[in-house]
């Protein structure tokens, strides 16, 4: 999910040392916040557009849905889970992501410019 500098992130600032991201387009789990926040940039760049759907929170919950159009011109949709803590921090967050053509496009991209990085065994 991309955002302007300027702007507060929907989970990114919250994230606790040790938190969880889960995503369609890896096959595993990632594990603390300055891998999360390096997931998450290295998705943005693939964004050539994004556009939020839906926002609200349930409960600890925020759930966040959004359209976006990747560089390569195929178009995504996604829903964000963010678990928060009672002190508003964040130990969870989970991205499904559709159709499949575009998860594995940008499955793709995400194992060419974080293959070195990150565990082989986390991309698809």
């Amino acid at each position: 999910m991309s955002h302007p500098q300027t702007e507060r992130h929907p989970f990114l600032d919250d994230l606790t040392a040790d938190a969880q991201l889960v995503s369609s387009v890896l096959r595993g789990p990632v594990t603390g916040r300055d891998t999360i926040r390096r997931v998450v940039d290295a998705v943005g760049t693939f964004y050539a557009s994004q556009s939020p759907t839906f926002v609200q929170e349930v409960g600890s919950r925020l759930v966040l849905e959004y359209e976006a159009t990747l560089t390569s011109g195929e178009k995504l949709s996604a829903a964000v889970v963010v678990e928060r803590n009672p002190d508003g921090s964040v130990p969870r967050v989970s991205v499904r992501m559709s159709p499949l053509g575009a998860v594995l496009s940008l499955a793709a991209g995400l194992r060419e410019r974080l293959g070195k990085q990150l565990p082989e065994t986390l991309f698809i």
